[in-house]
């Protein structure tokens, strides 16, 4: 199966939100799927989590629609890689040892590469 790339550009919580719900379904499908988060996207990735704080957070949970923090989890069991960008990082001034556990450090290069002929969606 080709792999799929989900680029993770915004900030917000709606935009991670379905970038995770896209990539977890996918590789609950068997695709293989790598997760690249630059500029505000980065956010997601950040240990601290601050969009788990989002007051739409608790809202999808409390209508039993899975929010970041389930769909986190089903990311790393499901073995998406998770990779911030280096430039992103820098623009957003985020030091990389403010990343979550798991997260990789690497270029739009590594991206694309990862990706290869298979398809990308941006969120």
């Amino acid at each position: 199966m080709l792999p799929l790339g989900v680029l993770l550009r915004s900030g917000g919580h709606e935009a991670a939100h379905y970038a995770l719900v896209v990539a977890t379904g996918a590789a609950a499908v068997g695709r293989p799927v790598v997760l690249f988060a630059t500029n505000g996207g980065c956010r997601l990735l950040l240990r601290q989590a601050p969009l788990l704080a989002d007051a739409r957070e608790a809202l999808l949970e409390s209508r039993g629609v899975a929010g970041i923090a389930t769909l986190w989890e089903a990311a790393a069991e499901l073995g998406i890689r998770r990779i911030a960008c280096e430039a992103g990082l820098r623009a957003e001034a985020i030091a990389p040892a403010e990343l979550a556990e798991g997260v990789e450090v690497a270029g739009i290069v590594t991206f694309l590469a990862e990706v290869g002929p298979g398809q990308m969606l941006a969120l």
